[in-house]
């Protein structure tokens, strides 16, 4: 996937494009990371580049839950398990990517209310239902949110920065502006 979206025919595509997109971008943090570094917390924060990837897994799995009128589980833990790899986490996230597009895929309109969970504490009393749109957007919102926060663990990690992990992952040759990331390669 390149750096930006493809021009969208309508709303449906474009909103889970720009999902897929920062899908992408997140993991886009993890690329090139052995399984330690995912898990690493290398800042103040107790947040790793793994434990992010499967935290937003789990609440987009927990949204398309709740679209569907499920209970929506456990949202997702910030930290990878003893025995998870980070190739499980991405994989999981990949499957909870096909499920999502699949159950929108499936819903004629896009405005069909979702009722707001009534025992979620940060979720306001007074608006009964959302639609499938504003859950989309806000899992782009969720999702963007959090790959910025990928991105600053990876570059406290080895250095790495976003446009030269793209490079790097989609194979782009080194210009006079742009090397991509090698491992082991700190500025």
């Amino acid at each position: 996937m390149p750096g930006l979206v493809d021009p969208v025919a309508d709303e449906r595509e474009g909103l889970l494009a720009y999902l897929a997109q920062q899908r992408y971008v997140l993991c886009l943090a993890a690329y090139g990371l052995t399984d330690e570094q995912a898990r690493a917390r290398p800042t103040v924060s107790s947040l790793s580049v793994g434990g992010i990837i499967k935290h937003v897994a789990g609440v987009e799995r927990g949204w398309m839950r709740t679209v569907l009128g499920r209970p929506p589980g456990d949202g997702g833990d910030f930290r990878m398990l003893p025995g998870e790899t980070l190739a499980d986490v991405i994989g999981e996230y990949e499957r909870v990517a096909t499920d999502t597009e699949e159950i929108v895929a499936g819903i004629d309109d896009l405005g069909r209310p979702v009722p707001v969970p009534k025992d979620v504490p940060w979720f306001p009393d007074d608006v009964a239902a959302w639609s499938v749109r504003w859950v989309l957007l806000h899992l782009i919102e969720e999702t963007a949110r959090h790959a910025g926060q990928a991105d600053i663990l990876r570059e406290s990690i080895d250095g790495a920065t976003a446009l030269p992990l793209m490079a790097a992952a989609e194979g782009w040759p080194e210009t006079p502006w742009l090397t991509p990331w090698r491992r082991f390669a700190r500025r």
